[in-house]
């Protein structure tokens, strides 16, 4: 069975998981803009540097605490 850690969920529309399946990291991101998009990253530095260009503080202007949470999320993966 894959671990899956669930980084943040507004409703069954917005979310973000992390699946581990072994050494491979495997994000979905779900949206009601985009669809879901999956994203397969093979060690957690990678995957870090793809949150940290995906999720930029520009983006959360106001909502800071919001982008302190998934980063932290994203870290404890």
């Amino acid at each position: 069975m894959f671990k899956k850690h669930e980084i943040f969920k507004t409703d069954k529309y917005n979310m973000l998981t992390v699946e581990v399946q072994g050494k491979t990291l495997i994000v979905r991101e779900i949206s009601d803009q985009w669809g879901e998009d999956t994203h397969t990253f093979i060690s957690r530095p990678e995957m870090m540097h793809w949150a940290q260009n995906r999720f930029r503080a520009t983006d959360f202007v106001g909502r800071e605490e919001e982008l302190e949470a998934i980063m932290a999320a994203l870290k404890e993966v």
